[in-house]
């Protein structure tokens, strides 16, 4: 999405009052756990996106994204924003395109929510269209295209042994389990 600057990367919105949380007590966690982190953080939302709740922390001289679930009821496996912390961390050493996974929080007394940190790359997010602005010719887009699937290859290819992630398998029955887990 263009922003008045004409970019054609997502930019964060100030924060919806429904997605409010305490600031004071985030930046305070975390400069128990990173270095780095002078000032306290200006704290923004990326308005875009279909499940958990993403966010800028913007410090002097460092960019951080949180990502925490959306306050409300949610289905018991909704949501789990631990789980997507310990997968990325797992896949970070063996896949290029993951960014450091940097803290995770399971105390709901932080910001009302588990919660994970990561580093903040620059980057186009995938949509199901492409930016407004983004003029490219059919062999761009054939070239994109073609790159998306290289990575998705590369994705799933990954050794989950190696990884550490194959204990993360959830058992015969699973789509069973999640269709029952809708209703």
């Amino acid at each position: 999405m263009n922003d008045s600057s004409g970019s054609i990367l997502d930019q964060p919105r100030p924060l919806r009052d429904e997605d409010r949380f305490d600031v004071a007590a985030l930046d305070a966690w975390l400069k128990q756990g990173l270095e780095g982190l002078d000032g306290s953080p200006q704290v923004e939302q990326f308005a875009k996106g279909a499940s958990n709740l993403t966010y800028r922390l913007r410090y002097p001289g460092r960019d951080l994204i949180l990502r925490r679930p959306p306050p409300g009821t949610k289905a018991r496996s909704a949501h789990d924003v631990v789980r997507e912390y310990r997968i990325q961390k797992a896949l970070k050493p063996v896949f290029r395109y993951v960014p450091e996974m940097l803290a995770v929080c399971e105390d709901q007394s932080v910001i009302g929510s588990d919660f994970y940190v990561m580093q903040r790359l620059e980057g186009i997010i995938p949509r199901a269209n492409l930016p407004r602005g983004l003029e490219l010719s059919e062999a761009q887009v054939r070239s994109l295209c073609r790159n998306a699937i290289d990575t998705l290859i590369e994705l799933h290819s990954v050794d989950v042994e190696a990884a550490g992630l194959a204990g993360l398998a959830k058992g015969a029955g699973y789509n069973r389990r999640q269709i029952e887990g809708w209703s």
